[in-house]
């Protein structure tokens, strides 16, 4: 063993078990927004090819657009928190070892995201409701109906970016104990 707080990397405990659950979760999303991102290129194309081919256009499928590009943006940040593709200023955090890395990593997980994440998710649980409560459609004739369908998925993005951010910290926890 490299020192005392080093760990057998072959023992698979609890933390590691509930990460590794969590990154299968999270890939699973990402695979969805895959997917999602896809649907959402069709749209626009046939949407623009409706549009100046056919001189036919739809509001519905132009606001399907923006609900698709919501969806991906907003639960995309929590499948790029745990693939390390947020942003953050590399060139001082590469030049840091990776127990220091691991700390910088679970410190701002726990001071900055997780409260932000709390007063998103709770903030706009209010905004969601009066959506529905008030039968809130688009204000465009031939819109979507339901708004409070694509409002809701700011709360659930932000939980799920929670979930994610638990996950997070518990991958920076194992590089942390692994002494490398």
């Amino acid at each position: 063993m490299a020192g005392r707080f080093c760990i057998d990397m072959r023992k698979i405990d609890m933390l590691e078990k509930t990460e590794n659950f969590i990154g299968r979760v999270v890939d699973k999303v990402g695979i969805l927004l895959a997917i999602l991102l896809l649907l959402m290129v069709l749209n626009v194309a046939y949407d623009v090819m409706m549009r100046y081919a056919f001189r036919a256009s739809s509001v519905g499928m132009q606001e399907m657009e923006w609900h698709l590009f919501a969806i991906i943006i907003l639960f995309g940040v929590g499948v790029a928190l745990q693939h390390e593709g947020h942003v953050r200023v590399d060139f001082l955090y590469d030049r840091l070892t990776r127990k220091k890395r691991a700390v910088i990593n679970i410190v701002g997980t726990i001071f900055l995201l997780l409260p932000l994440a709390l007063l998103i998710l709770f903030g706009s649980i209010d905004f969601v409701m009066d959506a529905y409560n008030s039968g809130e459609i688009s204000e465009d004739p031939g819109g979507l109906s339901y708004r409070w369908v694509i409002k809701s998925m700011i709360p659930l993005s932000f939980a799920f970016l929670l979930f994610s951010a638990f996950g997070y910290i518990l991958k920076n926890i194992a590089q942390y104990r692994s002494c490398k």
